[in-house]
């Protein structure tokens, strides 16, 4: 009887330790709860349409509702020091855009770290930037037309917003690159697309899916696309690169983050469903009839792309002089 005694501690010992080992594996249950997506922008945005049909996706997968909530302000700020508030439980994840990587040199308190702070997921997606004209209020047809006609008189251009790629990247192509002055009206994306076609502002920078519709209407002309190869969705429209500028580009990516501390882990399986999601042939097409391009990729590589981001839109916020203070 005393010689099982020990055998029996030592089985019981080794019990429990598989069953504390379980969630270092990965094996215990994730999600048990809601799992909820903070979208930096509000709704309509291209980060805010992405985030919403990943949900619909995510939610099967995952067994447990993908709630999506808008927090929009202070060019995604909000958002993320409210994710890095969070519990890093995997129950909750910020679904920013590349304004994430720009705002911590852009702002004199962003709120946050983006490279300590947060634990990148996976990257969704990306698009160009695309400048477009009101083809009544200025009518011209090429970047070096719009040039003269910034030199003739003070134009004011409308951007998606203080410290985003679209804002940055015409501060850096104007005055930079092409030495003309321009004013900055900072909108949100859709809100941008709008006053061009309203003539509210003459000329604007967005992410190319809000402005494509219009594009593709005639209300709107696409002048030029930040990308290096001209956009599918946009074949007749050249890039910055081809007017007179090799070597330009300027992206607008989205991605998801959680919190620092999050088990790698759950960050992993997020990461394989949100890749399954964007390799879905459906998925896919959807996207890329809205003109952004799934951009699957590990979240090591995110992490990479992502450190590169950072120390490339800090070098521009410097040589620029731009400043959301």
């Amino acid at each position: 009887m005393n010689k099982d005694v020990p055998v029996t501690r030592r089985a019981a010992l080794a019990g429990a330790g598989a069953l504390m080992a379980a969630p270092a594996l990965g094996q215990a249950p994730w999600p048990d709860r809601p799992v909820r997506i903070v979208v930096a922008f509000p709704p309509g945005a291209s980060t805010d349409v992405l985030a919403r049909a990943l949900a619909n996706a995510l939610s099967p997968a995952l067994g447990q509702p993908v709630v999506v909530e808008n927090r929009p302000g202070a060019g995604g700020n909000i958002a993320a020091v409210a994710v890095r508030r969070g519990p890093a439980d995997g129950s909750i994840f910020l679904a920013h855009s590349v304004a994430f990587s720009v705002n911590p040199s852009l702002y004199r308190n962003a709120g946050y770290d983006a490279l300590a702070d947060f634990e990148p997921v996976a990257l969704l997606a990306s698009t160009p930037n695309i400048l477009t004209v009101n083809p009544e209020k200025l009518p011209v047809a090429n970047l070096a037309e719009l040039f003269a006609a910034a030199r003739a008189r003070p134009l004011d251009y409308g951007s998606s917003g203080t410290g985003t790629t679209t804002h940055l990247g015409m501060e850096l192509l104007f005055r930079s690159l092409a030495r003309v002055e321009v004013q900055h009206v900072p909108f949100g994306p859709a809100q941008a697309v709008t006053a061009v076609v309203g003539g509210q502002v003459p000329m604007g920078s967005t992410s190319l899916p809000p402005a494509l519709p219009m594009v593709r209407e005639g209300r709107l002309r696409g002048i030029a696309v930040t990308s290096l190869r001209r956009d599918p969705s946009l074949p007749d429209v050249p890039t910055v690169a081809e007017q007179g500028f090799p070597g330009f580009e300027a992206l607008t990516w989205f991605g998801l983050m959680a919190p620092q501390g999050t088990p790698a882990a759950i960050a992993d399986r997020m990461n394989a469903e949100v890749n399954r999601v964007l390799a879905a042939a459906e998925t896919r097409g959807r996207l890329d009839a809205m003109g952004f391009a799934p951009d699957a990729r590990s979240r090591a590589d995110f992490a990479g792309y992502l450190r590169e981001e950072v120390a490339k839109w800090a070098a521009v916020v410097r040589a620029s002089g731009a400043t959301a203070d």
